[in-house]
């Protein structure tokens, strides 16, 4: 029995040191996201009497009209408390990149309350100071334009609370197909801010994830109404079971078959009977302003023989994120678009997780060979690492470049990262050298990462959910990179006054999709908004009449989506050169126009003090891995104060690795010092 108790106390002592000799040092801490573990008082039956309730969101609902052009979505989260402890819910989720996020409303019992918009700071003081108090209160802050956050406060024993948020986006066809996409989870991020200086925005990065397969105890319904005023065809889901049914020929009611569906993106796709595309001008009157919407339908695309010789910089994530299906997905795509390139174009490829690997010092012809070896590269990965981003885009832009060749990058990853603003930045002082484009490959990429690239690259976005529309999506790129739709595209206003128009210069059209312009008009109503670019070798031009112009009578839905668009063109300059002009822009426009911002967020407080015991406790709701996404994407450091309950359950396997981390960094810096000594 001593023997027994000897070997104990040695094995204990040995984790300890163990857990002593991993804890990271200061500079050494990041914020990379951790694996949950369940509480060992939460049982089958959820929490012990007095413990808290570890997952307090219970449900997520969607519910989404789509009329025209416009979605009108409304997501209820509920939140219960099952424990025997008061608590603090702080949960993570996903939104459209495009959504104008304009109301919150919390619920307890029967009292309802609407959220007040306020500057950030001022809002997150107004619920910390309710939420000492013991008041029960709401707090929604955008972490990302497609990551937010909700805190919810003094849940108290027994409580069930709704929290509604209202949000409205644009719906733009690709090549005549509507997509109207509810991202299901937010992927975990790979991040290398030192945890001892983390921005406020970058905290929620540090977040709990379930491992891959453990089921998510919260469910997740949506539903759509789809009313487009023109027959329909072709509606389909293809990420989730769904029921259909049509109304009309122009009215249809899309259904979830399951509520088990939150750990991927939710994509409805549909047509109009004949291919036909809703564009056109639409007004609005407003009691202060008057807004419009142009939408304009593309032009033919030309012959592929009137478009010069290219060169294509495929810039692919071998990260440990992207093993697996990721990984698997971008190999044949970026395999599929090699062996279609013409003689005539050259071709690169970097590869990117910790650091960067490059095929070639410059672009080579696509000949057979340089295609075989670059396709034989890139079988070998295995995907493992960090999400080394930033660099890999600097070795591509620092490549030299042919003369007389349009130059088109390739940007392929799942965009697991923090580093959206510099990446921004980086591709928009580099617009001279090439145009870029986006490949995001995953169940729920980080769409915010791959539009904005994509925008600031002046590219197309392209995004492929599952290995079997990967097929499709590859073909489309390649036939958006290969013959441009529309380029030297100008949009004027004859007879008519417009101003702050959106956005302010227009990019080439490479891809079948709708040139969209927003902007006010003051005055009468008339004159003509006129379209002209060029079409291959062709001129082009489309005009359209104000007369003949659609009008709303409500004007929110235009104000809000005008007012996005202005949000994200100021968001782009800001990651490209920061003022607090600009900031102050951001949070004015957020304050008139009631919407989510960067700068500006929605506190909801009700005024009756409910918990009067000094115990709350702050509960972070793990997040469900996305679909297809391995646990290799989760688990960098051992975080640096855990809690009892997690500390008891570390595997000695995450153990022993981040113990290999710590040794790995130490040898690094002792390599570097030793060289560095070698120089002087």
């Amino acid at each position: 029995m001593k023997h027994l108790v000897f070997g104990f106390s040695l094995l204990l002592f040995g984790f300890v040191s163990l857990l002593r000799a991993v804890e990271p040092e200061a500079g050494d801490r990041t914020l990379s996201p951790y694996f949950w573990v369940k509480p060992t008082s939460a049982g089958a039956d959820g929490p012990s009497a007095g413990q808290a309730d570890p997952l307090p969101l219970k449900s997520t609902r969607v519910e989404t009209t789509v009329v025209g052009v416009f979605a009108e979505v409304k997501v209820v989260q509920h939140y219960a408390n099952r424990g025997g402890v008061p608590l603090e819910a702080v949960y993570v989720f996903p939104g459209s990149t495009r959504a104008a996020v304009h109301g919150l409303t919390m619920t307890i019992g029967d009292r309802r309350l609407e959220a007040k918009t306020k500057e950030r700071g001022e809002a997150r003081r107004t619920y910390e100071t309710a939420k000492t108090a013991g008041k029960t209160a709401s707090l929604l802050e955008q972490q990302r334009p497609n990551v937010f956050q909700m805190n919810v406060a003094n849940i108290l024993p027994g409580d069930d609370i709704a929290v509604e948020l209202r949000y409205t986006e644009l719906l733009v066809p690709t090549s005549g197909t509507y997509e109207f996409v509810y991202p299901g989870v937010v992927g975990p991020r790979y991040s290398h801010t030192p945890s001892a200086t983390p921005s406020p925005e970058a905290t929620w990065v540090q977040n709990p994830y379930l491992r891959k397969g453990e089921p998510d105890a919260a469910t997740f319904d949506l539903n759509v109404h789809l009313v487009a005023g023109v027959p329909l065809q072709d509606v389909r889901c293809s990420t989730h079971r769904t029921r259909l049914a049509y109304v009309s020929d122009q009215e249809a009611r899309i259904e979830m078959d399951d509520t088990a569906g939150g750990n991927r993106d939710f994509i409805l796709n549909y047509r109009l009977v004949g291919g036909k595309v809703q564009s056109g001008l639409v007004l609005t009157e407003g009691k202060d302003e008057n807004f419009f919407l142009l939408t304009v339908q593309p032009p033919a695309r030309p012959a592929p023989e009137q478009i010069p010789p290219r060169e294509y910089v495929f810039i692919v994530d071998v990260s440990g994120s992207m093993n697996g299906f990721p990984l698997k997905t971008a190999k044949r795509v970026v395999g599929d678009l090699l062996a279609t390139l013409r003689p005539q174009d050259s071709f690169n490829v970097v590869l990117f997780a910790g650091g960067s690997q490059v095929f070639a010092p410059a672009s080579v012809p696509a000949t057979p060979q340089a295609i075989t070896a670059a396709q034989a590269l890139l079988e070998e990965q295995n995907g493992g690492g960090a999400t080394e981003l930033l660099p890999a885009l600097k070795t591509a832009f620092a490549m030299p470049q042919a003369a007389d060749v349009a130059r088109t990058f390739l940007v392929i990853t799942d965009g697991y990262v923090d580093v959206e603003a510099e990446a921004f930045e980086l591709v928009r002082a580099n617009l001279g050298r090439a145009n870029l484009f986006a490949f995001g490959i995953g169940s729920s990429v980080n769409r915010h990462l791959i539009e904005g690239l994509a925008r600031s690259g002046q590219g197309e976005p392209f995004i492929a959910t599952d290995p079997e529309m990967s097929t499709d999506v590859a073909a489309k790129f390649r036939q958006y990179v290969s013959t441009p739709v529309l380029t030297h595209v100008k949009v004027q206003f004859e007879g008519w006054t417009t101003y702050d128009v959106e956005p302010a210069s227009v990019p080439d059209l490479l891809a079948e999709r709708p040139l969209v312009v927003f902007g006010k008009w003051r005055g009468p109503a008339q004159g003509r908004a006129v379209v002209t670019g060029l079409s291959g070798a062709a001129p082009y031009r489309a005009e359209h009449d104000i007369g003949t112009a659609k009008k709303l009578e409500k004007s929110e839905g235009l104000s809000r989506l005008w007012a996005r668009t202005r949000i994200a063109e100021l968001g782009d300059l800001m990651a490209l050169q920061p003022n607090d002009e600009r900031k102050t822009q951001i949070t004015n426009l957020g304050l008139t126009y009631n919407l989510l911002t960067r700068y500006t967020s929605f506190v909801a407080v009700d005024e009756e003090v409910r918990r009067t015991t000094p115990t709350l406790q702050t509960i972070k709701q793990p997040l469900a891995l996305p679909a297809g996404v391995e646990n290799s994407a989760v688990g960098g450091m051992v975080p640096a104060a855990p809690e009892p309950a997690l500390l008891s359950l570390v595997g000695v396997g995450a153990l022993v690795l981040a113990l290999a981390h710590r040794r790995r960094k130490t040898r690094e810096r002792e390599a570097k010092d030793s060289t560095a000594s070698s120089t002087e």
